[in-house]
């Protein structure tokens, strides 16, 4: 039986955020930074390597480190790599654009193939040798999306925080050849909060994570807004822009997705986000990121299909845990709790924070699956989308001390179709309860009415 592809799409131990995904030579690669559990920062780790068939979008394999954190001369052992990008070059090389967290300039390395492993090449320059950004005038550079197109690549950078009028959005620079050289100076792409007025970005305007694609005469730009939880998407037909606002993409902690909620109720924690869309054997995809462990520094790629109208608009895709499947998750037998999709408490909260129910692990070495912790009277977890057919009972695994009862839903808010009675127990250990649970494509909700603070590692399905 063919293995299901859940999300997030690499392993439960990996964390690799802000992924640029392409098609080269009939696999997907995706680039990202690289948190790494636990942390007290972003993107301590070297630049990681995945890659899968796109024939098979559950056989992700990791091709080692394709670029490390002390690759750039200008590392003096203090700084971290953050968002990358990688283009193909009209010589057939791939090109690795990156920035370091303490600089304000675009760092490019190169590689023989999309897997790496990439060497220093040089900086993003002016013809007088100046880096792009310590010219004056020049705004820091920040996320780097790169486009090659014959022998132009076109670079977007930026980072616009809210109340700070020295930043104005993202810019497009048009290199050379050498993919270093700038031919043509920097013009404004798409605006920060503190200029979107009048100009159709308002309330979604440019924060950082400029990402760029072409499909057919339209080219998307892909960003995080000014709310940061969302990626957001805007087209020209010309790469340099300026860009029209279209909408949201994704939010990842699934505010306005109308998911079977309050429209002001977000589903999961969030955090920043940032990733992009490609077309993955006639399907487009959008990648992003979630926020896992109350925190905002270990965060995991994952992707939903995408649809595009006549027009070429995009509607907001919901988050699910079955993104890359090509469909539903099989109704019978185990799944990780750590795939769920949704993750929330009886509180209203945004952001990713210390006192929720989260993703957590033992330590940065556990190779495992993880778990939810932390749920306690009204906290919820939910899973979407499982295939289910005769499904009567439904079960989890459980630790912890807590005495109570999971309520079993197929929505959020929607009508309780069993109750499974946990107890407290110092391991793990399966409860489970017959459930009237209909067929077809169909999500499940997980709500702790109780006491205490359970982990729950698993949830099935069953069949009499």
């Amino acid at each position: 039986m063919k293995k299901q592809a859940y999300n997030p799409y690499l392993p439960l131990w990996e964390y690799i955020p802000d992924g640029e995904p392409y098609v080269f030579d009939g696999r997907v690669y995706v680039y990202g930074s690289h948190d790494l559990y636990n942390d007290c920062v972003f993107c301590s780790g070297d630049y990681m390597g995945w890659s899968a068939p796109v024939d098979d979008l559950s056989d992700w394999r990791c091709e080692g480190v394709i670029f490390p954190r002390m690759g750039d001369p200008a590392n003096d052992g203090r700084m971290n790599l953050y968002a990358p990008d990688v283009t193909k070059g009209p010589d057939g090389r791939y090109y690795l654009y990156y920035v370091y967290d303490k600089v304000g300039f675009v760092s490019v390395a190169v590689g023989d193939s999309p897997a790496g492993r990439f060497r220093f090449l040089g900086y993003v320059r002016y013809k007088d040798g100046t880096r792009l950004g310590d010219r004056a005038g020049d705004e820091p550079q920040f996320d780097p999306g790169v486009l090659t197109e014959g022998d132009r690549t076109f670079l977007y950078t930026g980072f616009c925080g809210r109340g700070d009028k020295s930043r104005h959005g993202s810019f497009c620079t048009v290199l050379g050849p050498d993919m270093l050289t700038i031919e043509e100076e920097p013009v404004l792409a798409a605006p920060g909060c503190m200029y979107a007025e009048g100009t159709g970005f308002e309330g979604h305007a440019f924060f950082e994570a400029s990402s760029i694609r072409k499909r057919g005469e339209l080219y998307y730009f892909v960003y995080s807004s000014e709310v940061m939880h969302e990626l957001c998407w805007a087209t020209a037909r010309d790469p340099r822009g300026p860009f029209t606002y279209g909408g949201v993409l994704i939010s990842n902690c699934d505010l306005g997705s109308d998911a079977g909620k309050p429209a002001d109720r977000p589903l999961a924690y969030g955090g920043n986000n940032h990733g992009s869309i490609v077309e993955i054997a006639g399907q487009w995809y959008v990648f992003y990121h979630r926020q896992t462990n109350g925190t905002w520094f270990s965060r995991q790629g994952c992707a939903e299909p995408i649809f595009f109208d006549e027009d070429g608009r995009i509607a907001q895709v919901r988050m699910t845990s079955c993104g890359l499947n090509g469909g539903p998750l099989r109704g019978e037998g185990d799944h990780p709790a750590a795939v769920a999709c949704h993750l929330f408490g009886p509180e209203k909260s945004l952001y990713a924070g210390a006192g929720q129910p989260r993703i957590a692990r033992s330590g940065p070495e556990d190779r495992g699956d993880g778990w939810i912790a932390g749920l306690s009277e009204g906290c919820t977890a939910g899973w979407r989308y499982f295939d289910c057919k005769g499904v009567t009972s439904v079960s989890v695994v459980t630790r912890g001390y807590g005495h109570g009862a999971f309520l079993v839903r197929t929505e959020p808010d929607g009508p309780v179709l069993g109750r499974i009675p946990c107890e407290s127990s110092n391991v793990w250990e399966r409860h489970s309860a017959p459930v009237p649970f209909p067929d077809g494509r169909q999500a499940l909700y997980l709500t702790w009415e109780g006491g205490g603070s359970l982990q729950l590692s698993a949830i099935g399905f069953g069949r009499e």
